[in-house]
């Protein structure tokens, strides 16, 4: 018997997130609000540390990946998965490139080209 297909977001949700500049992450319900760039490849939606701090919100979502995020004025029920795949995490280095082409967004795009960065993404999903 074969699994179910994980859950997807609607496209219209997946639409609102392509249109979102920062999204509001939080793991669990404890903490605060952290705001990330989040981007949309093959209709699926990801966001990337900076860096890997103990304390930060990638290491919350890998500690407890059921969360939510706010998606404008709406609150979005979430989970964290990593990604292992590099394909998809090299796509997601190109869709940041892509969608935060400003000046004043190059260093944070090349940045989170680099290998380590490319390491801590997640996809989230609904739950």
């Amino acid at each position: 018997m074969m699994s179910p297909a994980p859950a997807r977001f609607s496209a219209r949700r997946i639409a609102a997130f392509a249109d979102a500049g920062i999204l509001g992450v939080r793991s669990g319900t404890k903490h605060r609000y952290t705001s990330v760039w989040v981007v949309v490849v093959e209709d699926r939606v990801f966001v990337r540390s900076w860096n890997d701090k103990p304390t930060g919100w990638y290491r919350a979502f890998l500690d407890e990946p059921r969360g939510s995020v706010t998606l404008g004025d709406t609150e979005v029920r979430a989970r964290a998965a990593p990604v292992r795949s590099a394909r998809l995490r090299r796509a997601v280095s190109e869709a940041y490139a892509e969608k935060y082409p400003t000046k004043g967004s190059v260093r944070w795009v090349r940045g989170f080209a680099e290998p380590e960065r490319e390491a801590h993404t997640l996809e989230l999903l609904p739950r």
